[in-house]
């Protein structure tokens, strides 16, 4: 009876053994590896962004110079390439009515710098997506206000349509489960809007079929979020992500076809 009981714990003690490492499998969801890691790595990296301005002006070059260090100060320059690029910096305005995806270049020793213009006055929030050497992905952010009288806000209201024509391109976001904390998939079917024959061709974008960006309403939740095939060419490309929260939130999906990027955005109403 002993020995039976000692090989069941011993049999328990080795399943879970085995969950935690599945847990933290370097292949899980790049959106999960974003959430979970401004709970666990936040004290240990910072970032520190700077305008090349102190009243930064609409319609204008400005530079964004974005230093990853961490919590002492002391820079890091390891940093991973993921798809193609070290850090990606997204640019949005306060009610997302603006997008921008932008990709800084390296200047050594933890620094990045990039050169772009704020469309109107009003504040802006700009997102650095990085991943440091042995960690997990991160994003650090900071709200930005350029000068000037900027237009009224526009609400974050959920489409009441998922079908939308972009520059020649119907096309259609379906999710199989729209519920929060539970993983789910994105899918865009891509067709011509004229003929409605599916797209096929479409060229890998920073390496991969498109990229999703998601941001709660208040753009305080960042989802960052990758293909599950990243070979697709269409008509479909499919995305897994899980939304933290109910809400509202807005997704923006790039692709690529004819050596042109084209960029779908819709807003969904989580349960």
């Amino acid at each position: 009876m002993k020995r039976g009981m000692l090989t069941i714990v011993l049999v328990a003690a080795f399943l879970t053994g085995c969950g935690n490492m599945q847990s933290n499998s370097k292949e899980m969801d790049h959106s999960k590896m974003t959430q979970e890691s401004d709970s666990t790595q936040n004290g240990k990296v910072q970032a520190q962004f700077k305008l090349s301005s102190e009243k930064p002006l609409p319609n204008q070059d400005t530079t964004i110079t974005i230093q990853v260090q961490d919590s002492k100060g002391k820079p890091i320059d390891k940093l991973d390439t993921v798809h193609e690029k070290m850090m990606h910096v997204i640019v949005v305005s306060k009610d997302l009515s603006f997008f921008n995806h932008i990709h800084p270049a390296y200047k050594g020793n933890g620094e990045f710098v990039v050169k772009t213009q704020f469309p109107t006055a009003g504040e802006f929030k700009v997102i650095a997506d990085f991943t440091p050497t042995g960690m997990s992905a991160m994003n650090k952010s900071q709200w930005f206000t350029i000068q000037g009288n900027g237009p009224a806000p526009k609400p974050v209201e959920p489409d009441t349509s998922l079908t939308k024509v972009v520059e020649g391109k119907e096309v259609t976001l379906s999710i199989d489960h729209l519920m929060a904390n539970m993983e789910l998939t994105l899918n865009f079917n891509i067709k011509d809007a004229l003929t409605k024959k599916p797209v096929t061709d479409l060229q890998p974008y920073l390496g991969a079929v498109g990229h999703v960006v998601i941001l709660s309403q208040d753009a305080e939740n960042y989802l960052h979020v990758h293909p599950t095939e990243e070979k697709a060419k269409g008509p479909d490309a499919a995305f897994m992500t899980t939304f933290p929260h109910s809400g509202v939130y807005k997704i923006w999906g790039q692709f690529q076809q004819n050596d042109k990027v084209f960029m779908i955005p819709f807003v969904v109403k989580v349960p």
